[in-house]
C-alpha cells in the first residue's frame, strides 16, 4: 500500500541539522536507498516527504515512532523539532478531504471556560478541573455541567469580552485557506460554546461549526447547558456525519485535537493529530506534533508548497 513519510521541522530550525537527521534516517534504513526525496520551505520550516509504492503503513508509522523516540533518548533531538508522520496515499490523492479540529487549546490557545470562569472569580477551580477532564480522569459530561454551574448569574456580556480575548494558535488562519484554496472542508466540534464559536467560525469561513450552548435567561447565565453536550462521542459523530454529507470517504478524513475529549474523532479519522496533547491522546494519535504551528497539517497532506 503506498503512503508518505513527512518530515517537518519547528520553525528556524537548521538546515543542516534537518539534512543530517534525514542521512541518519538513511543510515537506519527508515528512509530507503534510491527513494525519492523533495525537500521544501513552508513558512519558517522545513518539510521533506518521502513516497513509498509498498509496505505496510501501520509498520511504517512503527519504525518512524522508534526512530524519533530513539534520537529524543539519546539527546540528538528533542520532540519539538520535528513531526514525522506517514500519511496514507489515498487520503493524499484524495480529491477532497475534511480536516475536523477541536477548538480550545487546538484552533484557539486558550480554554474559553476558564477565561469566563475568571470573571466568577472561579478560575483555578475551573482549571483543576478542566485538566482533570482533559487528562481522562473525569466524564466530560459530568465536569462540564459542574464548571458551567460555577457562572451562574454572570451577565451575559462576558461572551463578547471574552470573545475579544480569543487568540487562535498561530497558523490557524492560514491552515483554514490553504485547505479552502485546494478544494476541502474545514470544520470544528468542540466542548466549548456556540456563541463563543460562532464569530469564530464567521472570522475563518469555517464549513461547520458546533460547540454546546451556555443557558442565558433575561440576559444573565443561568448556570446550565442547553441541548445535547458535545462530549467525544459526539465529536466522532460529527466526523461521520460531515463526511458523509460532504460524500467524503472516512479514509480521507483527518481529525486533530488536544485532549482525551478528542480522542474517538481522532482514532475514527484516516489520520489523527495530537496537537501539543495529553498523554491521554498523544500516545494513541497517528501523528504526534509538539510545536505550535497549526499550519503543519497542511505540510503533512497537502502538496501546495514550492
Amino acid at each position: 500500500m503506498a503512503s508518505s513519510l513527512v518530515f517537518v521541522s519547528r520553525p528556524s530550525f537548521p538546515r543542516q541539522q534537518f539534512l543530517a537527521l534525514l542521512d541518519l534516517a538513511a543510515a537506519e534504513q527508515l528512509i530507503p536507498q534510491g527513494l525519492e526525496l523533495s525537500i521544501k520551505t513552508s513558512e519558517e520550516r522545513l518539510v521533506a516527504k518521502v513516497h513509498y509504492t509498498g509496505g505496510s503503513p501501520d509498520r511504517l508509522q512503527q519504525l518512524a515512532t522508534e526512530f524519533i523516540d530513539r534520537h529524543v533518548t539519546a539527546g540528538t533531538l528533542a520532540y519539538a523539532d520535528m513531526c514525522l508522520a506517514v500519511v496514507p496515499e489515498e487520503l493524499a490523492s484524495a480529491p477532497q478531504l475534511l480536516l475536523l479540529m477541536d477548538v480550545d487549546s487546538t484552533l484557539i490557545k486558550q480554554e474559553v471556560i476558564e477565561l469566563l470562569a475568571a470573571h466568577a472569580g472561579r478560575e483555578k477551580e475551573v482549571a483543576e478541573v478542566t485538566e482533570a477532564a482533559m487528562r481522562g480522569e473525569l466524564d466530560f459530561a459530568q465536569s462540564l455541567i459542574q464548571r458551567v454551574a460555577t457562572l451562574k448569574d454572570l451577565p451575559d456580556s462576558v461572551l463578547a469580552e471574552v470573545g475579544q480575548r480569543i487568540i487562535f494558535s498561530d497558523g490557524a488562519p492560514s491552515l483554514v485557506r490553504r485547505f479552502h484554496a485546494a478544494g476541502h472542508k474545514v470544520a470544528v466540534v468542540s466542548g466549548g460554546f456556540q456563541q463563543i464559536l460562532d464569530p469564530l467560525a464567521s472570522t475563518l469561513n469555517l464549513d461547520h461549526a458546533l460547540a454546546n450552548t451556555l443557558g442565558i435567561t433575561d440576559g444573565v447565565l443561568d448556570g446550565t447547558v442547553h441541548g445535547e453536550i458535545v462530549d467525544r462521542q459526539m465529536k466522532e459523530t460529527k466526523l461521520r456525519a460531515w463526511s458523509e454529507e460532504h460524500q467524503i470517504p472516512l479514509n480521507a478524513t483527518i481529525a486533530a485535537g488536544d485532549g482525551a475529549n478528542d480522542l474517538d474523532m481522532v482514532s475514527a479519522a484516516g489520520l489523527g493529530i495530537a496537537f501539543n496533547a495529553k498523554p491521554a491522546l498523544r500516545d494513541k494519535a497517528d501523528v504526534r506534533l509538539d510545536f505550535g504551528r497549526l499550519d503543519v497539517i497542511a505540510d503533512l497532506v497537502l502538496d501546495d508548497l514550492n
